[in-house]
């Protein structure tokens, strides 16, 4: 299924219908300020799994992100972190930036990554902040990438609709989406370090 959300101003009707199919364990393909993702609910194990076979890993080894609604939200989240890394957390978000961080009991298990840590974003979208908000707690997310070898990242959400809507539970048209996907930084060590250049500016830093 294919649903049209205004990119701006998304209704809460749609919102409240993609919120629901995500409570009971579906996956979405939604628009981020970066790239399409996966997403599905954190609280729903099901979803997880499912992500997990679309992308062909084990859940054990699926590194994926948490997109969360605001700085405190985050906090949630992440063990304490020191005040430099919070200026620059805050400086940075909302935006196109995954921080690389220590996660706390708060993040399940199978969410970590065996150095338990977890990658968090605040994308700077209306449709991802409308459907947080609903759902009341973060969603898991992955990078959506194209079949087609040539293109890393698909931006038609057309095209996305005809290769994945009988895969996923919805495609959430959201307009055309970028195809450079987000900064990635690690705050885990004693200096923050670039793990990869992407849609923010490295020059942050």
């Amino acid at each position: 299924m294919i649903l049209n959300i205004h990119p701006k101003n998304p209704e809460p009707r749609k919102i409240s219908e993609v919120a629901a199919i995500l409570q009971k364990g579906g996956v979405v393909i939604i628009p981020t300020d970066t790239i399409y993702a996966f997403v599905c609910d954190l609280s729903q194990y099901k979803g997880f799994e499912k992500i997990c076979r679309i992308k062909g890993v084990k859940p054990e080894k699926a590194n994926f992100s948490l997109l969360c609604s605001d700085l405190s939200n985050i906090s949630v989240y992440t063990k304490p972190f020191d005040r430099s890394v919070y200026k620059l957390l805050n400086k940075a978000l909302p935006g196109p930036y995954t921080f690389i961080l220590e996660a706390s009991h708060e993040v399940p298990s199978l969410f970590r990554s065996r150095k338990k840590t977890i990658g968090l974003r605040v994308p700077d979208h209306p449709i991802v902040s409308a459907l947080i908000g609903q759902l009341g707690h973060p969603m898991v997310a992955t990078s959506l990438h194209d079949l087609d070898s040539i293109r890393e990242y698909p931006s038609d959400p057309l095209e996305i609709a005809e290769q994945w809507e009988n895969v996923v539970d919805v495609v959430v048209d959201g307009g055309t989406g970028k195809i450079t996907p987000s900064t990635v930084i690690d705050c885990t060590g004693d200096e923050p370090a670039l793990v990869r250049e992407g849609a923010g500016d490295s020059g942050i830093l």
